[in-house]
């Protein structure tokens, strides 16, 4: 049996968890809802307090579904209470990230500023030469996370470019001059 799969999801207060027909599960809460579809073959029950995902039977298919269904849930309950967020690093001399309305803007050593627009339900925060991404969906700000590093990655030599605040580069040592 799925380790995951098998551990139930608590409600905490002031979240509801409705499951519609083709498991449609939609959680509310403090921050705001979130709907989404899950596999169809899982069993979805909401007793009292807490979220509970059953499968049907043993194929391998069905126990990589089942801790996957109930990781997506539990990541819904997590999302509208508390919310997720990313740290994103600026590093490099003159790399700069600026912040008015909902445009970012990116100085990245291009020859134009990289200008990024929040997503819906995504609030980006530039703080000094950090950037955080908020929002209540982990794969939204996941992706939108992913998108802003890609603006230019950091590359191995000087450590420069936008880096997750929990990432090491692995550096390389520069050439040497003859002797």
């Amino acid at each position: 049996m799925s380790r995951i799969g098998r551990m139930p999801i608590a409600i905490p207060a002031g979240v509801t968890v409705d499951v519609a027909e083709n498991n449609k599960v939609t959680v509310k809460g403090p921050k705001g809802t979130l709907e989404r579809v899950l596999p169809s073959e899982m069993e979805i029950k909401v007793e009292g307090a807490e979220v509970v995902v059953s499968r049907p039977n043993d194929l391998k298919k069905m126990k990589s579904l089942h801790g996957l269904t109930r990781t997506l849930i539990h990541n819904m309950v997590v999302g509208v209470t508390d919310g997720f967020e990313k740290k994103l690093e600026v590093n490099g001399v003159g790399y700069k990230a600026s912040k008015s309305g909902k445009k970012l803007t990116l100085n990245l050593g291009y020859s134009h500023p990289v200008e990024m627009e929040d997503p819906e339900g995504i609030e980006t925060v530039v703080d000094g030469n950090n950037i955080i991404v908020k929002g209540i969906d982990k794969e939204k700000v996941g992706q939108f996370a992913a998108e802003i590093r890609d603006k230019r990655r950091p590359e191995p030599y000087k450590g420069k470019g936008i880096k997750y605040a929990d990432e090491t580069i692995r550096r390389k040592v520069g050439k040497t001059g003859k002797k």
